[in-house]
């Protein structure tokens, strides 16, 4: 008999959660049918795709309101769709605002639902608690300060760890690895490596490009042979990249397009745009200068919204500062270079600053795929 589980991912991160968790359930079902909405690596790992992942870009605040009745409008058709063709569980991965809304209603019509990825509760508004919970019959969450967040609430919640953790090996940043990688770059370094990451989407690498490359002509005046490389995960943001650089034809940069990994392995330190790639940057355990910059009405409303103290993923998980954040007005490209030759030298002076990193990336090295496969195997169990 085929088990069908219905899946939503609206963006990358979340497209690489699925795929991880379609392959373990795959390995240990023989008849299994996913259908829903997800990127290439579902669809790859043989999803049934009701519309295109694409339909649900959104980027900031402002988008998800000029989209609004397309959103609405694909909401009320994967209800109708689900209601009608009733999946033994359904699986929301990440794209919280969505899936918490269309778990909700699949739950009330007696559907079980899984949400794959804790809301940043914990740093925007706790209310979201009881959501989660009118949604959500079990929750996955990728970090334990997630977990036990929710210590005091009825929500089924399950720590699985982070697929990346799991894919990053515990050496993956070492000196063999760091040679190969700048290798396949064609870059060869004497002198410091830097990788610039100002982000995946355009709003965010207009907002950070053009200080991080400033901060990178600082260091170039202050380290000796230093060089830069530049990752680009789509075509576009590359040929921004290209005509910021053009502008600095002095800059000794490497861009390519791909995603962050082998920039991160190949250089000795990075500046990076808050999010995954600072958690990429401490498992390869890279020293690291964090940095972020909102539109100032967007700015007004996080800094009203944000409950946190930290928002580089490093020291959320620390519970302290091990690297530096650098926000709004507050990243210069003064002060990005000036932090980054800290770090730096932090570590070559100090080996037990990066052995923070080590003892962190343990803590998330949990086989998430698995666990989070063991949670949903439980919930179809109980079904």
């Amino acid at each position: 008999m085929t088990i069908t589980i219905g899946m939503l991912a609206g963006e990358a991160s979340g497209d690489n959660l699925g795929a991880g968790l379609m392959g373990a359930l795959q390995r240990r079902h023989e008849d299994l049918r996913f259908v829903g909405i997800g990127g290439t690596r579902m669809t790859g790992q043989g999803l049934d795709a009701l519309a295109s992942m694409e339909r649900l870009a959104v980027n900031g605040f402002k988008d998800p309101i000029l989209k609004l009745p397309q959103l609405v409008g694909l909401l009320l058709d994967l209800r109708r769709y689900f209601i009608a063709n009733p999946p033994a569980v359904f699986v929301g991965v990440d794209f919280n605002v969505f899936n918490l809304l269309l778990e909700g209603m699949l739950k009330r019509r007696g559907i079980p639902t899984v949400h794959y990825v804790s809301p940043s509760v914990y740093a925007w508004r706790r209310g979201r608690v009881k959501r989660i919970n009118r949604s959500a019959d079990t929750l996955l969450a990728l970090y334990p300060f997630e977990a036990e967040f929710y210590t005091d609430t009825d929500i089924d919640v399950k720590f699985v760890g982070h697929p990346m953790a799991d894919a990053i090996a515990l050496d993956a940043g070492n000196e063999a690895a760091r040679d190969a990688a700048r290798s396949q770059l064609s870059i060869a370094v004497d002198g410091p490596l830097v990788a610039i990451l100002p982000g995946s989407r355009s709003s965010e690498v207009e907002h950070l490009l053009e200080r991080f490359l400033d901060a990178a002509a600082l260091l170039a005046q202050r380290l000796d042979g230093v060089r830069f490389v530049v990752p680009c995960l789509r075509k576009p943001i590359l040929e921004t990249v290209l005509r910021s650089l053009a502008l600095r034809p002095s800059l000794p940069v490497t861009t390519y397009e791909g995603d962050a990994r082998l920039a991160l392995t190949a250089c000795d330190a990075a500046i990076v745009k808050s999010g995954t790639s600072t958690l990429e940057a401490m498992l390869l355990r890279r020293p690291m200068v964090v940095s972020y910059r909102l539109g100032y009405w967007t700015a007004i409303v996080a800094k009203w919204l944000v409950r946190t103290e930290f928002i580089a993923l490093p020291n959320i998980l620390a519970g302290e500062r091990l690297v530096p954040e650098l926000l709004q007005e507050a990243a210069t490209p003064e002060a990005l270079a000036e932090n980054l030759l800290e770090e730096l030298d932090k570590s070559q002076r100090q080996p037990e600053y990066l052995a923070r990193f080590d003892a962190l990336h343990r803590e998330l090295k949990k086989d998430a795929n698995e666990r989070a496969a063991d949670a949903v195997d439980a919930v179809l169990a109980d079904g």
